[in-house]
């Protein structure tokens, strides 16, 4: 998701972009730009763009040596979807005379099919985005669309009205969008449009605005416009219109926002590592967005041909603290699906065994941060051995980044809580993604599997989303069995092993509960030692094949007076005759019910650390990024 801001008024734009696009970083920050309209010694007008790839402080660097005194204009922070980052690909996006202008979020999915029509037609593309395709329907909206020879389609006149041109082109579009548009021959004015993209309408006293986020309009004004699907907005210094897609005028309701500042950064959530856990039904579609392409996954920046994929023999993902966790699903996915042998080491051991390493070897580096100092100093020790590196982070530009051959971005966005809670959701999808594409290529699963199981990837984000309406009064009592312990105990067979080692870590690293994870299996090898009565015992018991093997070990548990907390399938009743708590989610594939079962483990540990008085977003002697070892 990227973020959108649009100011029309009194004062001078660029400073009133650049703030919001700050507040907006959060929603994406591979590039950033904003278009300002400008006059000419002459007096005519026309639209001024800069664009910069980066965060938005190196936009605003650039920005200090322009004197503009500009009162309208538009930005844009990006987060990349189609084309890679770049200053081509950045937006503002501008027709092919450069006087429309616009910022876009959104997939269009039919691009590709208009692109084409509209090179035919005798229009010019300067990026790979899907998002320009909008600009050049726009233009010939409002100026006048050529005949087309190829389909027999004559010309048509324009109607030379921005908001015009704007509805005409969205009956072109399939997809998603929140558009916002300004044209050098309708100075001062913003036109807007909304389909399955947040926009926001705010009026303050100084002028008109437009944001896909509160958090970039509350300072100006707290009564703002939820722009719904197929509703349309034209701002101007002097107020704002509102019509549907026919052009008719329509009142929207209004809705006054009494959060502060702080709380308007964390969208109205009482902490940012709730707002986090809220935010992974996103993050799951946005990292699969534009990843099937004719029916075969497409991994643009993977930086490896698919001959050189075939030729892997051998995977290492190595990793640190939470993205470890996220490798040791990776490791079942791989070696199951594409039949490679695949170790998961923590980096930082990684680099002083000396490994088995040969140019058929892929090493995978998972980083949140991409700056992990341990991490990056095994991959250049597997760079010289000869290796294939791929990374996978959620910061573009990042060392990992850099340093890898190729790279795929989690799409988290930016996250703020020091516990990894989306970023980790979106290392599994980005890790079975690559699992996928590795079965695809070693011909171990065919087509007709890798569209099916992508497709059931997908449904992960409904599930989740699921697991957030309803499950929160059974995490609150199973929290409650947890508050006052002195140790928890996580355990899981299979894909739940790999996924007890996240639950523990969470509940130990936010609420300082001490908790260990285990192989359910192990439990009788030393750790059912550790239990007597009233000791919580977490398990992740979904239906699976070793789900009656994972029951047999709780038995062993409830025997001994463990208060026993499950993670079950929607619809076992079987499960509540040996646990105490059960907390579901819904029917999913065991290789993806990493993705599902994590979530209530998240908002149980939060749910613990609140009821225990700690802070959840900074815990103690905690950092975001670790960048020494």
């Amino acid at each position: 998701m990227c973020g959108i801001v649009g100011y029309t008024g009194l004062d001078q734009a660029k400073d009133i972009l650049v703030d919001g696009l700050k507040r907006l970083e959060y929603r994406g920050y591979d590039s950033a730009g904003v278009a300002l309209e400008a006059t000419d010694g002459a007096g005519d007008s026309r639209i001024d763009v800069v664009r910069r790839v980066g965060k938005v402080a190196g936009l605003e660097s650039e920005l200090v040596g322009v004197d503009s005194a500009a009162t309208c204009g538009i930005g844009h922070t990006r987060w990349a979807t189609h084309g890679r980052p770049s200053v081509a690909n950045a937006h503002p996006h501008v027709s092919c005379d450069g006087r429309i202008a616009l910022v876009h979020n959104g997939i269009i999915e039919n691009f590709a099919e208009l692109r084409e029509a509209l090179v035919r037609r005798g229009h010019t593309f300067m990026s790979d985005t899907d998002t320009e395709v909008f600009a050049h329907l726009i233009e010939e909206a409002y100026d006048g669309r050529p005949a087309d020879a190829a389909t027999g389609e004559p010309a048509r006149p324009g109607c030379h009205d921005l908001m015009g041109a704007v509805r005409e082109a969205c009956t072109h579009v399939v997809g998603a969008y929140g558009l916002a548009v300004v044209c050098a021959d309708e100075p001062g004015v913003i036109a807007v449009a909304r389909k399955d993209s947040p926009i926001i309408i705010g009026r303050g006293e100084r002028g008109s605005y437009v944001a896909s986020d509160v958090i970039a309009v509350i300072d100006a004004t707290r009564d703002v416009v939820v722009l719904e699907d197929g509703q349309f907005a034209r701002l101007t210094r002097e107020g704002i219109t509102y019509t549907d897609a026919e052009g008719n005028a329509i009142e929207p309701a209004v809705t006054h926002i009494d959060w502060d500042i702080d709380m308007a950064e964390k969208g109205g959530y009482p902490d940012f590592m709730l707002k986090e856990i809220c935010e992974q039904p996103r993050v799951v579609r946005d990292t699969l967005v534009g990843r099937m392409t004719g029916g075969e996954l497409d991994i643009d920046e993977l930086g490896l041909t698919m001959e050189e994929l075939n030729l892997i023999d051998r995977v290492y993902v190595i990793a640190c603290g939470t993205s470890y966790h996220a490798g040791l699903i990776a490791k079942n996915l791989i070696e199951m699906w594409a039949r490679i042998p695949c170790e998961v080491e923590a980096a930082s051991e990684f680099r002083y065994r000396n490994p088995i390493i040969t140019p058929s070897t892929l090493v995978v580096a998972v980083s949140q941060s991409g700056e992990t100092a341990d991490t990056l100093a095994a991959i250049r020790d597997a760079r010289i051995k000869g290796a294939k590196v791929f990374g996978i982070t959620n910061v573009v530009g990042s060392p990992v980044a850099r340093e890898s051959d190729g790279v795929i971005y989690t799409k988290a966005n930016k996250e703020i809580a020091v516990a990894s809670t989306k970023s980790f959701i979106g290392q599994v999808v980005s890790l079975t993604l690559l699992a996928l594409l590795l079965a695809q290529v070693k011909g171990k699963l065919t087509t007709g599997q890798v569209r099916l199981l992508f497709s059931e990837l997908g449904n992960t984000a409904e599930q989740i989303q699921w697991i957030l309406d309803t499950q929160e009064e059974a995490i609150h009592e199973a929290a409650l069995a947890c508050k006052d312990a002195h140790s928890a105990l996580f355990v899981g067979r299979g894909m739940g092993a790999a996924i007890a080692n996240e639950g523990a870590l969470k509940l130990k690293e936010i609420s300082y509960l001490h908790a260990e994870a285990y192989a359910a299996g192990e439990m009788k090898h030393g750790p059912i030692a550790l239990i007597d009565r009233d000791f919580p015992v977490i398990a992740i018991a979904t239906k699976s094949p070793v789900y009656d093997k994972t029951v047999s070990n709780l038995k062993e548990c409830e025997a001994r007076g463990a208060k026993i907390i499950v993670v079950a399938t929607e619809g076992d009743e079987d499960i509540h005759k040996i646990a105490g708590h059960v907390i579901y989610i819904p029917p999913v594939r065991d290789a993806f019910s990493a993705i599902t079962a994590t979530v209530p483990l998240q908002l149980l540990a939060r749910e613990v650390a609140l009821m225990r008085g700690c802070d959840v977003d900074q815990p103690r002697n905690l950092a975001k990024s670790v960048t020494v070892e």
